[in-house]
């Protein structure tokens, strides 16, 4: 059950956290190019697809750690402190993507654009937390595997 759970976990990382990284990493460049003069209606469409992308997965981003404390639990290291790290920094990506570039790109859509830098960088500092997380999940400190 426990090599099910793991695979369910990383199968939803990567086809839910990976989208989410990509598309609000794109969403400032494409921010920039409608607020210049010589946007086009397609660019307006780009930031709304990118918009959308980030919510949708992020809804489906949900099972990660859900997953991810069924694979814990089951292998006894809920009180590891690389997984208790791992826990507090995604709940701080996950405030992050809803509380600021969400909301963010919601404001820009409607006409009172985020300034993109702002966007971008916290933006960067939602998938430097997603990279840290993903490097615990891979050396855990005090392993037993060795790996």
């Amino acid at each position: 059950m426990t090599k099910f759970l793991l695979s369910l976990h990383v199968l939803a990382a990567i086809v839910a956290i990976g989208p989410v990284t990509v598309a609000a990493s794109m969403f400032p460049a494409v921010t920039r190019r409608v607020l210049a003069p010589s946007a086009t209606v397609g660019d307006r469409a780009r930031l709304a697809l990118l918009h959308r992308i980030c919510r949708v997965y992020s809804l489906i981003g949900v099972a990660v750690p859900v997953f991810g404390l069924a694979t814990a639990s089951s292998l006894g290291v809920l009180g590891d402190a690389w997984l208790i790290t791992s826990i507090g920094l995604t709940a701080v990506a996950a405030l992050l993507l809803g509380l600021v570039i969400l909301p963010g790109q919601e404001r820009t859509l409607a006409g009172t654009p985020t300034p993109p830098a702002r966007l971008g960088m916290v933006t960067g500092v939602f998938n430097l937390l997603w990279a840290t997380v993903t490097v615990l999940m891979i050396i855990r400190p005090g392993s037993t595997t060795g790996s």
